[in-house]
């Protein structure tokens, strides 16, 4: 099977330092959707692991949660993309369990929930603790400059960790290998 994992704000849509609390304020990174429907087409199973502490701030609820997947996959599904699933994480920081970014939980219990090894599986975030989640679980940590990628990349020493402009670049990359 052939397995991409991503987090959402900053690598999907447009990330905002005041929370993505609605649909309205909901927006594709330009070529995201398009990138996860090139690869669904390709045979990729296309999931999405994200923080989403806005609930646990009592910013937002589930019913808004939801509702701005459903159009993230809407989106995606108008033009022939996938997305097999949605994990996340909506505690807030300070009361952080397993699940949460940069702890593995979300990853390990998506591979254990497909019954596969994340050993090669790419993990495309934004974010330091992207990076240190995807280590954890033994999949491939790919750092995107959209949303918070850029500070990221310059405030961390990434090592061999692979870094992209956003997400269409780095599909168009992997689909050409």
């Amino acid at each position: 099977m052939k397995l991409l994992i991503l987090d959402r704000d900053g690598v999907i849509n447009e990330d905002s330092d005041d929370y993505i609390k609605s649909v309205a304020e909901w927006q594709p990174v330009p070529g995201s959707i398009e990138a996860i429907a090139r690869l669904t087409q390709a045979g990729w199973r296309v999931f999405v692991a994200s923080n989403q502490s806005a609930v646990g701030r009592g910013m937002m609820d589930f019913d808004a949660l939801f509702a701005i997947h459903d159009r993230m996959m809407r989106a995606c599904a108008e033009l022939g993309g996938r997305i097999d699933g949605i994990a996340f994480a909506p505690e807030h920081p300070d009361h952080a369990t397993p699940m949460r970014k940069p702890a593995p939980g979300m990853l390990l219990d998506l591979a254990r929930r497909l019954q596969v090894q994340l050993d090669g599986v790419p993990f495309v975030g934004d974010s330091y603790g992207d990076i240190e989640a995807a280590r954890a679980a033994g999949a491939t940590p790919i750092l995107v400059r959209s949303g918070k990628g850029a500070r990221t990349e310059k405030a961390h020493a990434l090592g061999e960790v692979a870094v992209y402009d956003d997400l269409a670049h780095y599909v168009s990359v992997l689909l050409a290998a």
